[in-house]
């Protein structure tokens, strides 16, 4: 399973894209790993709507699949603004393109987060589990 460099990951399988661009705000979704570990994916549900504040290590969601319900949440602390409806609408895209169309929500970043790993230490942080 690939493990794209170009994000940085959270050690609760969540990803992150677009960390130092220019209008500060970045894409969020859960890891192929962690899509891999729940199974076909069937429900997700956001607390947080566009407009609401998130703050990084809380949960902000829960996704439920055929074997399990796990939390999602925040790697970073900011503003919502974006919550991608298709995957709301149809979970299994997280399944079938976690890097891609299966992005969940997108945030203005108020502080730039210092726990994210990045591809190496998130492949190790897989393997020892």
């Amino acid at each position: 399973m690939s493990v794209p460099e170009q994000l940085r990951y959270s050690e609760e399988h969540e990803w992150v894209s677009g960390l130092g661009g220019d209008d500060g705000i970045v894409t969020i979704g859960i890891t192929a790993h962690a899509a891999d570990a729940l199974g076909e994916i069937v429900y997700l549900e956001l607390q947080p709507s566009e407009g609401d504040a998130v703050e990084a290590g809380e949960p902000c969601g829960e996704v439920e699949s055929t074997k399990s319900v796990s939390d999602i949440y925040s790697p970073v602390s900011g503003e919502v603004t974006a919550i991608n409806s298709a995957v709301v609408d149809e979970p299994k895209v997280i399944n079938d393109d976690p890097y891609g169309e299966g992005w969940i929500f997108k945030v203005r970043v108020s502080d730039e987060p210092g726990d994210l790993l990045d591809s190496v230490a998130y492949e190790k942080l897989i393997e020892e589990a």
